[in-house]
């Protein structure tokens, strides 16, 4: 069975991210994201990891996947 993470991008400086955050993403089969998370961080995803992105507009509410 599989498992989720949610992994926060932080404040906007991929530098600042958790050790661990970081090698989630670069083990990832699948990486859920909105507009908020970095182009420096979702290049360390593995190639054949799905990117599904799920857009966030600003002062917009979140939905329910």
């Amino acid at each position: 069975m599989g498992r989720v993470f949610i992994v926060g991008a932080g404040p906007g400086d991929p530098e600042l991210i958790t050790l661990k955050g970081l090698r989630l993403i670069e083990t990832a089969d699948a990486i859920v994201y909105d507009r908020l998370v970095p182009q420096a961080l979702l290049s360390r995803a593995r190639p054949q990891a799905l990117l599904v992105y799920v857009g966030k507009k600003p002062g917009g509410q979140g939905g329910i996947l």
